[in-house]
């Protein structure tokens, strides 16, 4: 199978970490991406080497089975309560799948993952690695990486940006990070529309967080309030028509009482489900959601992971969260396009078009708005904001709230962004005539002025990443540093991944034979556009200097921006 160009990147990414000494990397790719697709790819680039392949539930465990055998043609056993992988010397397999719960099972030395040696595996790759910051997954990879030889990968879709830094002590770097915003703009996933409902007497206030989220009893209490649940049935039945529906909810009651009003207002339109649901009866249930006999299916705990469904056109979230993971795998149950819509074209253009053609030309995210007090729910907005300013994902969420109807989310953040941008040009340009008001009143009256300090950035018109929590207390290397120095520019007032961002661009300045940035600094100064070649540059520094450094008046052929 082909890979499409992104899961390529991945891939290619996780390799060159590995290549280059990196013990443990991550990668984020959203869900409905293919992670599996890439892991099975690292794996079959590592033939004959073993893999140990760890996910965190049992439905996950088959999934990955499935779909390594069917993407890497490399047959995987399973580790995994009563199945055992074969340990055979003759009859290994090259791929085991094991959940984390079998691998720590028993006690101290006795753990069942004793059974096979650290140097049994080359690989070892965690699915949904948000997870890997819990002592389980911390014992496991004590274990495996007792084995120096050992390479290890996490993948997940969205980390919560309160366990960014705690991933970061995990996974030593980040070989791709390809987020949801990312795959709606390269047109693999259908575009997210946000509508916020307001309820009245909705009131998260008075609710305690425990473990960085609301606390359960206290968000039950609320959710199950009888004024409450008929608020958000009625306003879910006059929104879903006849789109297929997933409402995820904070308990099992709540699940119940919505589905038994949905069914009130249309006979037989509901089901839901649970964690103890009877496995046949979630099977049926699920069956008949997926082939439209059931329209809405309402679920508590039970459909936020490993469940694909890409005909789900709207997710209602009766279930408030402060968790930006645990929301981005909820809304992640609908941004699949339909089968077969996107593969076949090269382009995003291409692509985007051919979904909004389809009969899934988007998906909707329904939140519903009461008083949230202190606490900082989630929104679409902060799933597809991995990679946009703070400010621009509360601005966009506040044009969602205020409009109160469906939004095209991405389309929103990019505007937020775009004025941020203007208002920071617009701010820069005051700066600058300040200080050309200042540069003249000095030379009027005799007096040496010192320019404030160049903005790398600025200078190379780039635009510096977000910092992400996994990148702090991270430092570059003697030889990074002495590379920006040499540019003039001072690390020791960069934050990590943006000093990578300028080694980045210098060398692809170098590559590409653009001016380089000390070339660029100083065109900057005179007002000229840096987007030139290191030769074009040159002539025009060269006019400058035999002027006696002062801009050449007609101005060179090269324009001014």
């Amino acid at each position: 199978m082909k890979l499409r160009p992104f899961q390529q990147e991945a891939s290619d990414a996780i390799c060159n970490e590995w290549n280059e000494g990196t013990q443990s990397t991550m990668i984020v790719v959203p869900t409905g991406g293919g992670k599996t697709v890439i892991i099975a790819d690292v794996i079959k680039r590592h033939t004959p080497h073993r893999a140990l392949v760890v996910a965190h539930r049992e439905e996950l465990i088959w999934q990955a089975r499935e779909r390594i055998e069917t993407y890497s043609g490399i047959p995987c056993e399973i580790e995994m309560a009563d199945l055992v992988a074969s340990a055979n010397l003759f009859s290994k397999a090259q791929v085991v799948i094991s959940t984390i719960q079998t691998q720590n099972a028993g006690n101290g030395l006795m753990r069942r993952m004793s059974r096979f040696k650290p140097s049994d595996f080359k690989l070892l790759i965690i699915d949904e690695a948000h997870h890997a910051t819990a002592d389980t997954y911390r014992n496991l990879i004590n274990y495996y990486q007792q084995n120096p030889d050992i390479k290890i990968l996490g993948v997940t879709a969205t980390p919560d940006r309160a366990d960014e830094e705690a991933l970061g002590q995990v996974f030593t770097s980040v070989a791709y990070d390809y987020e949801i915003l990312d795959a709606i703009r390269d047109g693999w996933l259908v575009p997210i529309d946000q509508q916020m409902v307001s309820i009245a007497g909705l009131d998260f206030s008075a609710i305690r967080t425990t473990a960085g989220d609301l606390n359960g009893s206290d968000l039950n209490t609320v959710m199950e309030a009888e004024r409450n649940l008929l608020g958000v049935a009625g306003a879910t039945m006059e929104i879903v028509k006849d789109r297929r529906t997933i409402v995820f909810t904070a308990s099992v009651k709540q699940a119940e009482a919505l589905c038994d009003i949905f069914n009130r207002h249309k006979p037989g339109i509901s089901g839901w489900v649970c964690g103890k649901t009877p496995k046949e009866d979630r099977r049926s249930l699920l069956s008949k959601f997926s082939t439209g006999a059931i329209q809405v299916m309402v679920n508590c705990g039970v459909l936020t992971e490993g469940f694909d469904n890409p005909g789900v056109e709207i997710i209602v979230m009766a279930r408030p969260t402060k968790s930006r993971a645990l929301y981005a795998q909820m809304a992640g149950r609908s941004t699949r396009p339909l089968p077969g819509i996107v593969d076949p074209f090269e382009t995003p253009e291409e692509r985007k078009a051919a979904i909004e053609a389809s009969t899934k030309p988007s998906c909707l995210i329904v939140d519903f708005v009461g008083n949230s007090g202190r606490h900082k729910l989630m929104t679409s907005a902060d799933i597809l904001g991995g990679k946009v300013s703070d400010r621009a994902i509360e601005r966009a969420i506040a044009v969602a709230k205020k409009l109160g109807k469906p939004v095209r989310m991405s389309q929103v953040l990019d505007e937020q962004e775009e004025q941020l941008k203007r208002e920071e040009e617009l701010r820069k340009a005051e700066e600058a005539r300040k200080a050309e008001s200042l540069r003249r009143a000095s030379l009027k009256a005799n007096v040496k002025f010192t320019t404030r300090k160049v903005n790398p950035f600025d200078v190379m018109d780039i635009t510096p990443c977000k910092v992400r929590g996994w990148d702090n207390g991270k430092a570059l290397s003697e030889k990074q540093r002495a590379l920006l120095l040499r540019q003039g520019i001072d690390p020791s007032e960069i934050p990590y991944p943006q000093a990578r961002q300028l080694i980045a661009e210098i060398f692809n300045r170098w590559q590409t034979k653009q001016c380089t940035f000390k070339q660029a600094k100083l065109l900057k100064r005179y007002g000229y556009n840096a987007k030139i070649t290191m030769s074009e540059a040159t002539k025009i520094i060269d006019r400058i200097a035999a002027n006696g450094w002062q801009r050449p008046d007609p101005v060179a052929a090269v324009t001014t921006k």
